[in-house]
């Protein structure tokens, strides 16, 4: 028979963590000034300086304090460890594997954060990075690669049908040797979530300018997606979404494009 002063033993070193999956779509500039800036799906991953996994790249995080609500503490994190301030923010989900975290048993819950970093004011700290996505999917793995300008990182997940009627999945890692903690999950996760909502939800306009031509729009989804997607589907799928103003875009080499902006119904 245990021991009561055993199981509370065990629970006493139980600790709570908040880890925030920033993602981001942004502009490279095409040397061929007739075409659309092609645009980059990006996380961004701060380096460790300490151990666990020190020189490993891991998403921001920390533990939550005892007075603290976890979303306080998701917030507390965006704005103390990357400067980022006033930016979409969603629970996505809870990583609860004993072994997730070499140091004790550390419970995190993961949130997803949207934004613009075209329009980012702030300055994101020297040890973080933003890295470009690209993703390749089969019906048993998930193959990422995150490029800087300076590193590629790659692991692949193990997916498996977890309820059939939902469509969803449990990943495994399958390969990484850069990233910590269990933190490929969280963007594989992440990275699902997003594709899924875009289907259902206005969540997009989170990394939108304010002013944005539909050719534009489509290019983000497009790159989220990882598809390309017809033109008059397209502009049926976010006919209710967007309004168009009587503001144009100029210049660059491009014919004058009609601006649209986010229709907020509430």
């Amino acid at each position: 028979m245990k021991s009561k002063t055993n199981d509370s033993a065990k629970t006493e070193k139980l600790s709570i963590s908040a880890d925030i999956l920033i993602f981001s779509v942004s502009d490279e500039i095409q040397s061929n000034y007739r075409k659309l800036n092609k645009k980059h799906f990006s996380v961004l991953l701060m380096k460790r300086d300490k151990s666990p996994f020190k020189d490993k790249w891991s998403l921001p995080g920390d533990f939550v304090k005892v007075d603290e609500d976890i979303e306080d503490a998701a917030k507390r994190i965006l704005t103390s460890e990357v400067n980022l301030h006033d930016i979409y923010l969603e629970q996505l989900y809870t990583f609860s594997n004993p072994h997730r975290d070499p140091r004790m048993r550390v419970v995190s819950t993961a949130y997803l954060a949207l934004i613009d970093k075209n329009t980012l004011n702030e300055q994101i700290p020297t040890n973080a990075s933003w890295f470009n996505i690209m993703t390749i999917e089969d019906k048993e793995s998930i193959y990422v690669t995150l490029n800087n300008d300076n590193e590629e990182i790659k692991f692949k997940i193990g997916k498996t049908l977890k309820e059939k009627t939902t469509d969803r999945y449990k990943y495994t890692i399958l390969e990484n040797d850069k990233i910590a903690f269990d933190h490929p999950l969280a963007i594989v996760s992440g990275i699902s979530r997003l594709k899924n909502k875009l289907e259902y939800t206005d969540v997009v306009f989170n990394m939108m300018p304010e002013y944005f031509t539909l050719g534009e729009l489509q290019q983000v989804y497009e790159v989220i997606l990882g598809k390309k997607l017809l033109d008059p589907a397209f502009r049926r799928m976010i006919a209710s979404k967007v309004e168009k103003t009587d503001k144009m875009q100029t210049g660059g080499g491009h014919r004058p494009s009609v601006l649209f902006k986010y229709k907020n119904n509430d």
